[in-house]
């Protein structure tokens, strides 16, 4: 098109109304002209992601095709892609629509509330006595600073005990990647923990609004407490899931407390959060109180799954000997 443009132009140069900007102007409908990719070269303009904000004037003059485009998101921001990849509308059961991108309908699940919390495991090596020494002196600032705000303390709890999973589950998709072998399930299980004490967060985070000096404390905490859980799955990964689930049993303790508060009238006990009812498949008039006894009851499965698999290192075996407990909680 351009030799097209250039070769008229030559041609007229004698005629005087022809000049540098006649050409311009020949060239300006040609805004959206494109030279021919060379190699693997894309348009630019398309290789990230725009927001497109749709608005009245650019469905003027367009008739019905003009609406059918918007689908109704008038006034609303899309993702334009080159790739082409759309949101899926996904819908639940009853025909109304999914609104969680976070998590989708065949994530969710009941809570098993019949599980036993008052189990313990009786620390009688060194390395598991100092798993639970250690993961009691960290009780004693966490009573100091929060006291009473179980709210709060759920919310801080959460962003600690997302970690191990994280970690764990990371360490061994390196070791599988490394040794060309499979984990028996226990990435999946361990990324499965993770994701389900972020949920337990996400969950809080509607009911106790962090302060700004919380979510500082959340950032060092979580900083000091990935580094040091990473070194110790290194050194022991049998001492790490001992640790965790040490853990799991002051959070158990942690939420028994936090329901004793909501019996007694000293929190209010509000309706739950969107979030949680379609998370653990709620009652539409769950409260609080609901939530907290399905989150203990996600702990105690924790739990048990930590101290299992520290069992398994302890008796000379890898994790991916024993099938891992995929969908535990």
């Amino acid at each position: 098109m351009i030799t097209t443009v250039l070769r008229r132009f030559l041609l007229d140069a004698s005629k005087p109304a022809t000049s540098i900007n006649a050409l311009y102007h020949q060239l300006a409908p040609a805004k959206n002209f494109r030279a021919p990719a060379m190699g693997c070269v894309r348009d630019l303009s398309k290789m990230t992601f725009e927001k497109k904000e749709t608005s009245v004037e650019e469905n003027k003059g367009s008739g019905d095709g003009g609406k059918a485009d918007d689908q109704g998101n008038k006034g609303e921001q899309l993702i334009v892609s080159y790739w082409g990849v759309k949101p899926i509308k996904i819908t639940k059961e009853d025909g109304t629509e999914w609104k969680w991108s976070c998590f989708r309908p065949w994530e969710t699940y009941k809570a098993d509330l019949t599980i036993d919390l008052k189990k313990h495991h009786v620390p009688s090596t060194l390395p598991d006595k100092l798993a639970y020494w250690m993961v009691k002196s960290l009780r004693w600032p966490t009573d100091l600073f929060f006291q009473r705000r179980y709210g709060c303390r759920a919310m801080m709890l959460e962003t600690v005990a997302a970690v191990p999973g994280m970690v764990g589950g990371m360490l061994m998709h390196f070791k599988s990647l490394r040794r060309f072998e499979q984990s028996g399930g226990w990435i999946k299980a361990l990324l499965e923990e993770a994701e389900n004490e972020r949920m337990h967060l996400m969950t809080f985070m509607e009911v106790a609004k962090p302060k700004w000096y919380e979510r500082a404390l959340v950032i060092a905490v979580q900083g000091v407490f990935f580094n040091a859980y990473l070194l110790g799955y290194l050194i022991s990964p049998k001492f790490a899931h001992r640790m965790v689930g040490y853990l799991e049993e002051e959070a158990i303790h942690s939420y028994t407390e936090f329901l004793k508060e909501l019996d007694n009238g000293n929190i209010e006990n509000v309706p739950a959060p969107a979030i949680a009812i379609d998370y653990w498949r709620l009652e539409a008039d769950a409260t609080l109180r609901d939530v907290v006894m399905v989150v203990r009851a996600d702990e105690a499965h924790h739990r048990d799954v930590n101290h299992y698999a520290s069992d398994i290192h302890y008796q000379g075996h890898e994790l991916k000997e024993a099938p891992a407990p995929i969908g535990y909680h």
